[in-house]
């Protein structure tokens, strides 16, 4: 790959970027569509400037929840996966139990946690926890059951326990797996929280976003839009990041 076409493909995401933005504005312009309907892009990026004091504020409420519920999710994830991961008889019975659990809508949860926990963070918090585990807990499970039997013979040949061979050579097998769930349950934490904070919390930009929607301020609830869409970007990106460097020896010749 050449020098040109390694700019292009890194500067890929800004033009598309570029490109959607010039065809949102030119699409409102063009159909004069009200504001009170569908705000234009300048008029998004006003509302980003003019209210960036409560966006701030209700951002950080937004993100530090989702981190939260995120890091419960990645714990029991882990966890539960690696139990489930290890055992074939786990594996099937547990697996259909857990696609059950997922197809709930978790905004159905909500109003339970809020009876139990009130209004505020924890419903949020749980919320979120609720929406990104499953991607992991099934990564996880699937990188270990699907660990090849041949290796498995193998190693039991050569004395290794079956724990062994779970921790020495199902664990880093599974890591593209978990990996790949990471970046998948981040983007879903945030669906979680701010789901949650449209409907039991008086913070955070689900909050923001009903409140202005309310007041037919259209400009601030996409600027919440974007903010959220950023978060979750970023968060995305970094985790992309620690996949290459811990897990490269799975994506070897990809580059080229």
């Amino acid at each position: 790959m050449t020098k040109k076409s390694k700019l292009i493909e890194r500067l890929a995401p800004w033009i598309a970027v570029a490109a959607l933005v010039l065809v949102w504005e030119a699409t409102v312009r063009l159909f004069n569509v009200p504001s009170f309907i569908f705000p234009s892009a300048l008029e998004t990026a006003q509302a980003l400037v003019t209210y960036a004091g409560p966006i701030g504020k209700h951002s950080w409420q937004t993100f530090w929840t989702t981190l939260i519920g995120f890091g419960l999710g990645v714990a029991v994830g882990l966890v539960l996966g690696f139990i489930i991961g290890s055992s074939r008889f786990l594996y099937n019975a547990c697996y259909p139990l857990l696609v059950g659990f997922n197809a709930i809508p978790k905004v159905a949860f909500v109003p339970i946690l809020v009876v139990w926990f009130g209004i505020g963070s924890v419903p949020a918090i749980l919320t979120a926890f609720l929406i990104c585990f499953f991607p992991i807990v099934v990564n996880v499970a699937t990188g270990l059951a699907t660990l090849e039997p041949e290796m498995e013979d193998v190693l039991r040949v050569l004395g290794a326990r079956r724990m062994d061979v779970l921790l020495k050579v199902g664990l880093p097998r599974s890591l593209p797996y978990f990996f790949a769930s990471l970046k998948v349950a981040i983007t879903l934490a945030f669906v979680g929280t701010v789901v949650s904070e449209t409907v039991a919390s008086n913070q955070g930009i689900g909050y923001l976003m009903m409140s202005a929607g309310s007041q037919m301020r259209m400009g601030l609830v996409f600027a919440g839009l974007l903010v959220i869409s950023a978060m979750a970007m970023v968060m995305y990106e970094l985790f992309a990041l620690l996949e290459k460097r811990m897990t490269g020896w799975a994506h070897r010749g990809q580059d080229r």
